[in-house]
């Protein structure tokens, strides 16, 4: 007997909405194929079928200036922009034990690189070092602005991991600020 069939121990209203439940868990087991697949997470630019290049249906180049970056060259620049600021919290923290030890210092000092940089220069050091600079998806050319800055930074520190991505390899962050890391 399957796990969502009929129980003979269930009467009238209970049997029927066992079914109904199951039913509807069975249809959500379809539509989902594996667990590999990931999570399933909706999104302005969601196709059918990825493009046959990261970036292609959001209409970026397949590759040079104006290119989707790849995810590992974004992790080697916040591996950059880490040591900078871990490198400056050491440095702040040898001569004013004031703030908390090097470790807030460091998170705190990443929070605001990845604020200004991105304001002021669309790129962190990181990103500069690394060939690569933030832009805006609505508006190609204009500048990031500090609004897209302080939120892309802040979600990226407190609530998505800079990993979780999407089918192009977008970042969350990214999709909720309607901006992209690209090639410079």
């Amino acid at each position: 007997m399957g796990r969502f069939q009929h129980s003979p121990g269930l009467g009238g209203w209970r049997a029927a909405l066992a079914a109904i439940v199951g039913l509807r868990i069975l249809d959500i087991m379809a539509e989902k194929k594996t667990w590999l697949d990931g999570p399933s997470i909706p999104g302005e630019n969601d196709y059918e079928t990825p493009g046959r290049w990261p970036g292609e249906k959001l209409g970026l180049p397949e590759r040079g200036a104006g290119a989707l970056a790849p995810v590992s060259r974004r992790a080697g620049a916040v591996l950059i922009d880490w040591l900078l600021c871990y490198a400056a919290a050491a440095i702040v923290g040898y001569f004013v034990p004031l703030f908390g030890g090097v470790a807030l210092l460091t998170y705190v000092l990443w929070i605001l690189l990845g604020i200004l940089g991105g304001w002021l220069f669309a790129r962190t050091p990181g990103m500069a070092l690394r060939g690569m600079g933030v832009a805006r998806l609505d508006a190609p050319g204009e500048r990031v602005g500090f609004w897209r800055a302080a939120v892309r930074t802040l979600l990226t520190a407190f609530i998505f991991p800079a990993a979780l991505v999407d089918m192009d390899g977008r970042g969350m962050h990214d999709r909720a600020t309607g901006t992209v890391v690209i090639y410079a």
